[in-house]
């Protein structure tokens, strides 16, 4: 049986974006950490760029409704005691550990500099697995486990990791969160930037009301008043790119940080020139090409199910096991790895599959 493994156990690459400098970047972000010291939001000891498998109990402190739809509610989050939370870069994200069980990931939407707090945000999704509507119902005094901080999306300042002379923000709806303390910090460095935050309305988009403190760097699109974006509006037009009335990534020496929907993604790569730097995560993986049908064998039932070419062993599995543990979906958090029964290892059955040969999963 030969499992394809498109997401390794190490933080995948096609999480997020970063073409022509992928091997390098490591290597820039120690010599940004080294270089950004002397920043009191940046030199705290314990900041992790990579995975951090801790886990510490914290309480909700403070919730807010964040968009005027009220499907998006701010939680503050803090130690118990009181104390000093793991501290975390712009970009970071935890897991968190409900009542229930599930386990769900979401971006550090606060200041890095407020070592006590946490602040993520959550869109509640009715049609979801669940853990949105968890989140959505618990009270402040509520207790969680936090594992992390993690960062899978690294910002890299330009002159301290890149050499981008100015930075540009891509937000579709949710994806604010981890964008906001990149642009706070691109702010407070008085750097050179500028941000399009998109979305279906402006009931819709969270955090407005913060966004308004940055003038004319922002602009808003939303689908009912400008229709849907190109990749034009989305990278800010010539503006963006110097002067040029194309988009040209030879002519652009901006970093783009972008996150949303994969339609959203697909629009800015289709956008972004070849030799531009651009970075971004989505809220979901990307879709499966070229996969082939192949059987599910769950040997604890004798139970075998079929996997379509263009579907998940996890949503293949769902459907007759529909508690079945599982987060981020994409592959890096290892929650819904599955024993195999016939080998050693486990399968992460949001990403892996096969070429035909059947699986045989010891559930």
């Amino acid at each position: 049986m030969n499992i394809t493994l498109p997401i390794p156990e190490s933080m995948p690459g096609d999480l997020y974006g970063r073409r022509e400098r992928d091997p390098l970047l490591r290597v820039l972000e120690r010599v940004m950490n080294a270089h950004m010291g002397s920043f009191r939001f940046l030199h705290r000891k314990d900041v992790m760029l990579g995975s951090n498998d801790r886990r510490f109990p914290v309480v909700i402190v403070g919730r807010a409704v964040e968009a005027h739809d009220e499907n998006v509610v701010s939680f503050a989050l803090a130690a118990p005691d009181g104390g000093e939370l793991p501290a975390w870069r712009a970009g970071a994200h935890i897991d968190v550990e409900m009542p229930s069980g599930r386990l769900r990931q979401y971006s550090l939407c606060g200041d890095p500099a407020e070592s006590a707090k946490y602040r993520i945000a959550v869109r509640r999704i009715p049609n979801g697995g669940g853990g949105s509507i968890e989140m959505h119902d618990l009270p402040v005094g509520s207790r969680l486990t936090v594992r992390g901080p993690r960062n899978a999306f690294a910002f890299a300042v330009p002159g301290y990791g890149s050499s981008a002379d100015r930075l540009h923000f891509v937000a579709g709806g949710i994806g604010i969160t981890p964008i906001l303390p990149m642009m706070r910090l691109a702010h407070r460095l008085d750097l050179e930037w500028s941000m399009v935050y998109t979305g279906r309305s402006r009931d819709s988009l969270p955090f407005l009301s913060e966004l308004a403190e940055f003038g004319d760097r922002v602009t808003v699109l939303t689908d009912d008043v400008d229709g849907i974006p190109s990749a034009e509006a989305l990278l800010g037009g010539s503006e963006l790119l110097g002067g040029s009335a194309v988009l040209d990534g030879a002519t652009d020496t901006s970093a783009i940080y972008a996150c949303g929907p994969m339609p959203m993604i697909a629009t800015l790569n289709q956008g972004v020139g070849a030799g531009a730097e651009f970075h971004f995560e989505r809220f979901s993986a990307p879709p499966i090409v070229n996969g082939v049908e192949f059987d599910v064998e769950l040997t604890r039932t004798g139970e075998t199910i079929t996997v379509p070419a263009d579907t998940s062993v996890l949503d293949a599995v769902k459907a007759v096991r529909p508690n079945i543990a599982y987060s981020c979906k994409q592959g890096f958090c290892g929650t819904c790895r599955v024993p195999l029964a016939d080998r050693d290892g486990g399968m992460l059955i949001c990403t892996e599959r096969t070429r035909g040969e059947t699986v045989l999963l010891d559930i």
